[in-house]
């Protein structure tokens, strides 16, 4: 991808470096749990609620290696391009788009969606409306995925845009509501074509981006070769030796590769209804 030079997004929070108390748990619900809980041991909560109110992030001064730092700069051009593309489109439409932003974490993070490890992988927060990652995580893509090259970087965050997409437009409140009300299975199902549609979202992205010249030779390659890497069926065989297809809950690596290039040759937005779609 033709990115450097380019400018980038300034919606970035960047949070690397940043560390808490041993309780992050905000004061919030969390706390109040722990706090009957040791009430019924016959404890004294006392110490705990000094502990966690005197437990604040703190910031300490960070400074990434020269690879770490090409990553940030990397991210903050492909969240402005991603802005630019549903920019236009939501105008089209005659909406409005609300920008989400992209916050730089190291080891673990505190959202609106609660506490996330580096181990989750990048997500979407609709809570606070934030893509959050850790970009060592960049480098997992390669060492345990096996999905090399820059726009695999690119399409995983095009892929969490893809999630603020669906909130914008009410879908992921929908589907949240409907999942509450079904078995685990059907849950899951419905999951899966969210996830579908998020790839989906990721490829018309990526449609537009090469229209304005900035895709090179072999992105989309690396884009579907980073979609089917982290494919259900091919994470569930490396690390558990079976596939349970019940449990998918973001598609296998044939339905992703086929719903971001579906994405990626259409550039239609109505083209993108994985909930009534055979997948």
């Amino acid at each position: 991808m033709k990115w450097q030079g380019r400018q980038g997004s300034d919606n970035v929070e960047d949070r690397r470096g940043m560390s808490s108390g041993k309780m992050a748990i905000g004061g919030g619900i969390g706390t109040i749990v722990i706090v009957l809980l040791v009430l019924l041991l016959g404890g004294d909560p006392s110490a705990l609620l000094n502990q966690t109110e005197s437990s604040t992030t703190t910031t300490e001064p960070y400074q990434g290696t020269a690879e770490e730092e090409d990553l940030a700069n990397f991210a903050k051009v492909v969240l402005k391009d991603t802005e630019t593309v549903w920019s236009k489109i939501f105008e089209q439409s005659g909406s409005t788009y609300r920008m989400p932003a992209l916050v730089f974490f190291s080891s673990q993070v505190q959202s609106a969606c609660g506490y996330a490890s580096a181990s989750s992988g990048p997500f979407y927060c609709p809570g606070d409306e934030k893509v959050y990652i850790d970009l060592d995580f960049c480098n997992d893509l390669k060492t345990k995925f096996g999905a090399y090259g820059d726009f695999a970087i690119a399409y995983v965050i095009a892929h969490e845009i893809g999630h603020h997409v669906q909130n914008l437009l009410g879908i992921l409140t929908q589907v949240n509501d409907q999942r509450s009300k079904m078995s685990e299975t059907s849950a899951n199902r419905l999951l899966v074509r969210l996830e579908l549609q998020a790839d989906f979202l990721a490829g018309m992205w990526a449609h537009y981006e090469e229209g304005q010249g900035y895709l090179e030779t072999g992105d989309i390659e690396e884009a579907m070769n980073a979609a089917a890497a982290v494919g259900d069926d091919v994470l569930q065989k490396k690390y558990q030796g079976r596939i349970y297809p019940d449990s998918f809950t973001h598609g296998t690596a044939e339905q992703r590769r086929s719903w971001f290039a579906k994405g990626y040759h259409t550039g239609d937005i109505e083209q993108g209804d994985t909930f009534n779609a055979e997948i």
